[in-house]
């Protein structure tokens, strides 16, 4: 069978474009609509905001995000660059039938290449929300395709041409994701071996491939750029100096070799092009011995189209975001339960992420202050971060809650300074507090809010009746507890808003506990408890630990001397007690605790038939 480019006939114009049309079509199908979970919101939000993303940057998505939030015309700026990022994974697969044709001389290794990269999992998971992975992919499959022309250019004005192109791309893809160093390492010399094979290399030839390469460097201008200027709400470092360039660059203050199977994602492509090259070398072995070419030329497309469409089939259902709304539905639910004019202490990607995009980008409750708290240890976050935020007062350059002054003398502060600083405006955290500053619990404690806590100081009265009021019904959520991939962000938003249901019957129940309460104090907050947790455990659905949890009030109620005046039957909590606890054991074998309950189930029932209860 004839490719293009080596007279493969009328076909050779349209084959990429269709396959170009028909992987365009399935992603944008399934594309998401809203915000993602990881590093999406925060992407999209720097490129908003025209900041800087997380390191080292990623400067050339920021700005193709930027730009397809103005052209693009529908939808919302997170939608506009899931659309980008669909598109750019699309583009990867005339660029992989292109290399697999050429190297193989077969338009079924060709299709089978692409099709199979495309509709991969991980190639299809990534291609539909917005993150880096896609265009570095893209990168990947268009310098291989360079590689292949060139090793096949028939003149030396061809192959200079090709080298050129092939440098810009080569510092223009570094200006996505580092991990591209691998293949670039690997075709820098071989290029520049072949170029003096052939005896085309010069003096003049290398400082023109080294321009090349650093105009394809140019987008990196982008982050001083930014950093200078210092408009944008959200922005991550300081590049305005050598030193701040460097370190951002080179992911000092993010890990630089921490690398998941999504940043592999590039050794997929080369398996996959090898894969169209094996089919059409194992067809020609078979036609020759087999005879019978037209026979073995159909067959060979009914493997090509059959394996595609069983791994669209198997993939599709785990691929499809277009319904998925999750992770935006939890950070609205958040920001709706929030007072007004809340300062919100962030931690996590989960909550900053998609808040960060939701607040800055969509402009939902501008009321609210958002502060980072892992990006309050560093030292440029917070004078830029004043900026923006002149209502909330930091007593401080940075968070450090042992030395007040670094040797740089930069002015420290612990979160009690920064409450005391803040005591006119309610502060939230959410999810949770850095466990390295307990400074807070001198003067302050924490209340149930939800996924998040309200950091409440210590002379405030705490009204049980009013704050259950408050936190019964805060969200909206009505997804079914472990629908979704434990790995997945979405099973993690859910499980926090399963879990914030917890939050305020566990909180009495701890107040109950502290031993300075009176009696009377102790079975009403035991009360209260109780009648939360006995609503919480009827769902068909829920976490584990509600079991146990519920269990322990009934247990501790019923060794109360004041119980008749909870106006419990001590009948049900026993028999409440035994079933939630036998329920969480059999339900959490592994928990370390499980011989002690298993023991307290034991004296429980010998209790039950004591009292001649069946």
């Amino acid at each position: 069978m004839g490719f293009p480019g080596n007279g493969g006939g009328p076909g050779s114009g349209f084959g990429p474009l269709l396959l170009l049309g028909g992987v365009s079509a399935v992603y944008l199908r399934t594309v998401q609509r809203t915000v993602p979970g990881g590093d999406s919101g925060e992407l999209v939000t720097a490129a908003c905001e025209l900041g800087v993303a997380h390191p080292p940057g990623y400067p050339l998505f920021t700005i193709l995000a930027r730009l397809a939030m103005t052209i693009l015309p529908l939808g919302s700026p997170v939608f506009r660059v899931n659309v980008l990022n669909a598109l750019l994974g699309a583009a990867t697969a005339p660029l992989l039938f292109e290399t697999a044709g050429r190297l193989s001389n077969s338009y079924s290794g060709g299709i089978l290449a692409a099709g199979l990269f495309c509709f991969s999992r991980l190639a299809w998971q990534w291609s539909v929300a917005a993150e880096v992975f896609t265009l570095n992919n893209f990168f990947v499959s268009l310098l291989m395709v360079l590689t292949v022309r060139f090793s096949t250019a028939a003149t030396a004005q061809e192959r200079s041409k090709l080298s050129l192109l092939g440098a810009f791309i080569c510092g223009l893809s570094l200006c996505n994701q580092h991990t591209i160093i691998l293949y670039v390492m690997c075709i820098v010399p071989w290029v520049l071996f072949r170029l003096q094979r052939e005896k085309e290399i010069s003096v003049r030839a290398i400082p023109r491939l080294g321009l090349c390469f650093g105009a394809g460097l140019l987008p990196y201008l982008y982050l001083p750029m930014s950093s200078y200027l210092n408009r944008a709400r959200w922005s991550w470092g300081d590049q305005t100096t050598l030193r701040g360039f460097t370190t951002h660059l080179l992911r000092e203050e993010y890990g630089t070799f921490n690398l998941v199977e999504r940043f592999w994602l590039q050794s997929n492509l080369v398996v996959c092009v090898l894969a169209g090259c094996g089919l059409a070398s194992v067809s020609s072995v078979l036609r020759r011995i087999m005879g019978s070419k037209a026979l073995w030329c159909w067959a060979e497309w009914l493997f090509v189209i059959s394996l595609i469409a069983f791994q669209i089939h198997l993939n599709y259902r785990i691929c499809d975001q277009s319904n998925n709304g999750v992770v935006d539905k939890f950070a609205r639910n958040l920001l709706g339960s929030l007072p007004p004019n809340a300062t919100i202490l962030v931690r996590g990607d989960l909550p900053g992420n998609s808040l960060r995009y939701l607040h800055y980008c969509e402009g939902q409750r501008p009321d609210v202050s958002l502060v980072d708290q892992e990006m309050m240890t560093y030292n440029w976050y917070l004078p830029k971060l004043a900026k923006h935020l002149p209502h909330v007062h930091f007593p401080g350059n940075r968070w450090n809650p042992i030395i007040q002054e670094d040797s740089a003398g930069t002015v420290t502060f612990n979160l009690h300074h920064l409450l005391n600083e803040n005591r006119d405006k309610e502060v939230f955290v959410c999810i949770g507090l850095h466990e390295g500053d307990p400074s807070w619990k001198h003067s302050y404690s924490l209340w149930p809010w939800g996924v998040c806590e309200k950091l409440v100081h210590s002379t405030s009265q705490f009204s049980p009746e009013s704050w259950i009021q408050h936190t019964k019904n805060m969200y909206n959520w009505t997804e079914e507890y472990g629908r979704f991939d434990p790995a997945s962000w979405e099973a993690i938003a859910n499980e926090e808003m399963w879990q914030a249901r917890m939050k305020t019957p566990f909180f009495l129940f701890e107040l109950a506990e502290n031993p300075q309460q009176t009696e009377a104090v102790k079975v009403q907050l035991y009360k209260y408890a109780y009648e939360l947790y006995k609503e919480l455990v009827t769902a068909k659905n829920h976490p584990v630990n509600w079991h146990k949890n519920y269990a322990i009030v009934c247990e501790r109620m019923l060794w109360l001397s004041a119980w008749t005046a909870a106006d419990v039957d001590p009948e049900l909590l026993l028999s409440e007690a035994i079933k939630h606890f036998s329920l969480y054991v059999a339900k959490a074998p592994e928990d370390p605790q499980k011989i002690a309950i298993d023991e307290v189930i034991k004296h429980l029932r010998k209790e039950r038939v004591r009292a001649g209860i069946k």
